[in-house]
């Protein structure tokens, strides 16, 4: 690991790096993880990279089915038969609910992998927005229904996925689920991806007493379930524009980086893509981190904020 300024942290990977280089070497016997949205897209390559470190690795996924189909591959492919799968849908607080109180003994990696993008306008039955509710309220109540495994673990490590698509939006506390304003889904999951950056900041300040880091990732885009929403016209103007789409393996390659590399331990509170930090987003610039994204006020805000909207729910 290397910095420069102003303390900027860098490594060997970039772009083009994947899952399996970046975990060539480390060695996660012992170690447990979790992988929200492990059947699919970047999630499975993310669950693949740990277990074949030897990681014994859950995989959180809505659909048993496809989990169970997903472990086996996983198993054969890296001769890890430790790779567990278990339900969870994220915008259902009595799913997460369980799944955190099923959860026995220490965990040491969480990786809040899953998500929805530029969905239509939909609402759980608590009237949140759908990506916010999902993004980040869902991984929110996971994370700290956890935090007590987290603390028994070894230096454990959590990983936020947020995105490029932050840039668009910082959380509007005054109306974050489109009550007053017109809906737009791309400023709905801005926002739901500034909030999983917020997230990762205010968890790191909360917690690294505890010896838990937490950062935040843009994982780059990759074509999976994920941009079900995008038309065919979007994803062709993306490409013309010179937009690199990256595979499931390079996909995964910063969030297995965050969550395993030796030289980030104790290193939290921080947003990367391409492997290395990000540097602070510029007018003009296709990446970097906007400053609403690391922001300390907004994050120890939307912590509460957080908490109370859970509070205030009917209960499930």
């Amino acid at each position: 690991m290397t910095t420069d300024s102003p303390g900027r942290i860098t490594t060997p990977f970039g772009a083009e790096s994947t899952a399996a280089e970046v975990v060539a070497g480390v060695d996660l016997t012992g170690r447990r993880a979790v992988v929200t949205g492990g059947s699919s897209g970047i999630g499975v390559e993310t669950a693949r990279a740990l277990a074949g470190a030897g990681a014994e690795v859950t995989l959180a996924v809505r659909d048993i089915d496809a989990g169970e189909r997903t472990a086996r591959d996983i198993g054969a492919t890296t001769g890890n038969t430790r790779v567990r799968v278990a339900r969870l849908d994220l915008a259902d607080r009595r799913s997460v609910a369980d799944f955190t109180a099923a959860w026995d003994g220490p965990l040491d990696i969480l990786i809040n992998n899953a998500g929805v993008m530029f969905t239509p306008e939909l609402r759980t039955p608590e009237g949140w927005e759908l990506q916010f509710a999902t993004n980040h309220l869902g991984h929110f109540a996971l994370a700290t229904g956890l935090h007590p495994a987290l603390a028994a673990g070894n230096r454990a490590r959590v990983v936020a996925l947020s995105s490029v698509g932050h840039l668009r939006q910082p959380v509007d506390f005054d109306d974050i689920d489109f009550r007053r304003r017109p809906f737009d889904t791309r400023l709905a999951y801005g926002q739901s991806k500034t909030a999983d950056s917020l997230f990762a900041v205010e968890a790191n300040r909360r917690w690294a007493g505890d010896g838990i880091t937490a950062n935040a990732v843009h994982p780059g885009a990759v074509l999976s379930n994920l941009t079900r929403h995008m038309s065919q016209d979007e994803l062709d103007k993306a490409i013309a524009s010179g937009y690199r789409f990256k595979t499931p393996q390079q996909g995964a390659a910063t969030s297995v980086l965050v969550a395993t590399w030796p030289g980030l331990d104790g290193i939290g509170g921080r947003y990367f893509e391409d492997c290395n930090e990000a540097r602070p987003h510029r007018e003009g610039d296709a990446g970097g981190v906007a400053a609403h994204a690391l922001d300390l006020v907004a994050a120890e805000r939307l912590w509460q904020v957080s908490l109370d909207m859970l509070a205030s729910a009917p209960r499930a």
